[in-house]
């Protein structure tokens, strides 16, 4: 009997493992399960577009509710033309500050454009095309100097910038004479013209400002050369044991961010018909709100030109939306401070887990 009793415990024990390894094998999976969607999550957390366009996305939900006339066809189209120029800065503001440097001078350098390619074209009688030319031309002499400057005599970008906006500066009022330049011809003002897209008008300009912004994506994204751009913001010392010319390479950036200036500077005039020497004046602060508030870091090597135009796009939606619901400018120019402040220290936060 006892023999009889052992074997049936035996088999009872031997049946009864089997299903303890099948609740074994469920919890390891209900495990694995929740691991897997973690990791999914925290990489989409990691996505440096994601805080941006959520960003964006709520505030466009909160002032539609806040006023009807928000989502109409012609404001958004409005919000576009607001952008456009701070837009246009911003994709040469990336590109620097993606190699860890900083533009305070753009703002300036771009008035300084627009007001050489109206002069041209008003005082001086060249052809608007060579005129616009001319303008683009010195924005990225401008850049180049800025580059040169950085690499060659190792000056920091804020010093080298900061001295060539107030040179770009002084330059606009000179050769304007503290005069606006208008009666300009209509090659100078055609990107402010707008075109039927269903039910409201958009210029040309925020079409081009979008292209920019395209080309600058797959450039970044697809080319070495945006791959090495990432990599000198990211180690410099690095890049240049791999072979990399990392001098040209910083000043061919600083030149093409120059060059875009020049068009923004033409955007500026096609948008508001004059050449205005008092322009320019806070644009700089505002291209470098709307990297921060993209996501590019400030330490450079890290960012998504996406994400800068989300930040453009976010402070012309928080400014646009604040006028319409009557809040004071003062309160605006408040509101996007705190946003940078906010956009850099979690900036620096995630710098801080990542070592």
């Amino acid at each position: 009997m006892s023999s009889v009793s052992t074997t049936t415990d035996e088999r009872a024990g031997s049946a009864a493992r089997p299903v303890d390894g099948a609740d074994g094998a469920g919890a390891a999976g209900a495990s694995g399960a929740a691991e897997a969607a973690g990791s999914r999550v925290g990489a989409l957390l990691r996505v440096p577009t994601l805080g941006p366009l959520g960003a964006l996305l709520l505030a466009c939900l909160y002032f539609s509710f806040a006023s009807d006339r928000f989502l109409t066809g012609g404001n958004l189209s409005l919000i576009l033309q607001q952008v456009m120029v701070v837009g246009t800065l911003a994709v040469g503001q990336s590109a620097i500050i993606l190699t860890a440097g900083i533009d305070l001078s753009n703002g300036a350098v771009m008035a300084f454009g627009s007001i050489v390619m109206t002069k041209l074209a008003v005082a001086g009688g060249l052809s608007p095309w060579l005129a616009i030319a001319a303008g683009i031309g010195v924005c990225a002499l401008f850049g180049a100097v800025n580059g040169s400057l950085v690499t060659l005599a190792k000056l920091p970008p804020f010093i080298v910038t900061l001295g060539t906006l107030n040179i770009a500066m002084a330059l606009t009022h000179i050769t304007s004479k503290e005069q606006t330049v208008t009666g300009l011809p209509t090659v100078l003002t055609k990107l402010g013209d707008t075109f039927p897209l269903g039910q409201t008008r958009v210029t040309y300009g925020s079409v081009l400002m979008l292209a920019l912004f395209a080309v600058a994506w797959y450039v970044l994204r697809h080319t070495a050369a945006g791959r090495h751009l990432y990599a000198v913001g990211d180690n410099a010392d690095a890049v240049r044991l791999a072979g990399v010319d990392v001098r040209r390479q910083l000043i061919t950036v600083y030149a093409i961010a120059g060059a875009l200036y020049g068009i923004a500077a033409l955007l500026l005039v096609a948008r508001t018909g004059v050449g205005d020497p008092q322009a320019g004046q806070t644009e700089n602060l505002d291209s470098i709100t709307a990297v921060v508030l993209g996501g590019i870091s400030l330490f450079g090597g890290r960012g998504s030109i996406v994400g800068a135009l989300y930040g453009a796009l976010l402070v012309g939606v928080i400014r646009n939306g604040l006028q319409l619901t009557g809040v004071d400018s003062v309160y605006q120019i408040l509101i996007t401070g705190i946003l940078v402040i906010a956009a850099v220290a979690v900036d620096q936060l995630a710098r801080r887990r990542r070592k």
